[in-house]
C-alpha cells in the first residue's frame, strides 16, 4: 500500500525540485541573456540581469564572421551518425549479453564501463597518428567512428538493462513459431525496448553534440562540428564574452529544443522497467 504523503511535504519536494531545477539552468540562461548584451555590459561589475540595452548585434557578427550552418550540419551528421552505428552494433551485443549470458558477460560489461574511467588525453597520440596515416583527419567519418567507440559502452550497458526487463518467455514463443535470430532481434526485441532504444538515442545524440575534446583535435576545417564554432571566438586577444554567449546559444538550442519536445519519450526510456 503506498504511503500518504502530506501536503507540506509535497509542497516542500516541490519548491526543492524548483531551486534544483533552476540552478541546473541558471548558466544556461545566463549565457543566453548576456548574448544580448554589447561587450562592455557583458564583462561590466556588478553584472546586469535584465535592465540593460538588449541588442542582436552579436547574433548578426557571428553568423557575417562564422558560417554557421555547416558547423551545424557537421554537427548533425556526426552526432547521428556516431549514434546509429553505435546501435546497429549495441543492440546485438546487448542481446547476446541479455539472453545468452556467460560466466565472462558480467566481467566484459565492467570491462567495457572501465574504459570510459580513461583520460581521452592518454590515448590521444595513438589516435592522432592512426587518423593521420589512415587519411581520416578533418573528416565527418573519422569522427563518427571514434565518437562512436568512445559511447559504445554506455550504448550497450543501457541497452542491456532495458532487453533484461523484457521476458524470455516473449523470444522463446517466437523461436516456436519459426521466427530467426534475425526476426527475432528485429521484429520482436526491438519493438518491445522502442521507448529505452529511443531515450539511448537520444542521450547519445546530445553526448555526441557536446563532445569538445575529440572534435577540437582530429579536425580544423571541413568536419568542425558546432563545439569548434564555440571555440573560435576564443582568441588570443582575450574572450568576446558577449559573441561567445551568442554563439555558444546557437550551438546549444537545436539540442535544448529537441531535448525539450522530447522529454517525455526520454524520461519513459530512463524509467523503463524501474516501475512494474
Amino acid at each position: 500500500m503506498a504511503r500518504a504523503v502530506s501536503t507540506r511535504r509535497k509542497a516542500g519536494y516541490t519548491i526543492a525540485a524548483w531551486i534544483i531545477g533552476f540552478a541546473i539552468f541558471f548558466p544556461i540562461l545566463w549565457t543566453i541573456i548576456t548574448s544580448f548584451k554589447t561587450e562592455a555590459e557583458a564583462i561590466s561589475s556588478p553584472p546586469s540581469f535584465l535592465f540593460f540595452n538588449w541588442t542582436t548585434e552579436n547574433y548578426s557578427t557571428v553568423l557575417e564572421r562564422s558560417n554557421y550552418f555547416r558547423h551545424f550540419w557537421n554537427s548533425v551528421v556526426i552526432s547521428l551518425g556516431s549514434t546509429v552505428l553505435g546501435l546497429i552494433i549495441a543492440i546485438p551485443a546487448a542481446w547476446s549479453m541479455a539472453f545468452v549470458p556467460s560466466k565472462h558477460t558480467k566481467n566484459v560489461l565492467m570491462w567495457m564501463l572501465s574504459t570510459k574511467m580513461l583520460p581521452p588525453v592518454g590515448v590521444l597520440i595513438p589516435i592522432y597518428l592512426i587518423f593521420r596515416d589512415f587519411g581520416l583527419l578533418d573528416s565527418r567519418i573519422g569522427l563518427v567512428i571514434v565518437l562512436t567507440l568512445i559511447n559504445l559502452p554506455i550504448i550497450v550497458w543501457m541497452l542491456y538493462t532495458y532487453f533484461k526487463e523484457i521476458p524470455g518467455e516473449i523470444l522463446e514463443a517466437s523461436r516456436m513459431d519459426g521466427a530467426t535470430l534475425r526476426d527475432e532481434i528485429i521484429y520482436v526485441l526491438t519493438p518491445m525496448a522502442v521507448p529505452g532504444i529511443a531515450s539511448t538515442l537520444l542521450l547519445n545524440v546530445i553526448l555526441a553534440w557536446n563532445e569538445a575534446f575529440w572534435t577540437l583535435n582530429l579536425t580544423a576545417a571541413k568536419a568542425a562540428p558546432l563545439t569548434a564554432f564555440i571555440a573560435s571566438y576564443s582568441s588570443p586577444e582575450g574572450l568576446f564574452y558577449a559573441k561567445l554567449s551568442a554563439a555558444s546559444t546557437m550551438a546549444i538550442a537545436p539540442i535544448l529544443i529537441l531535448g525539450w519536445f522530447s522529454q517525455k519519450q526520454l524520461v519513459r526510456g530512463l524509467t523503463f522497467g524501474a516501475v512494474k
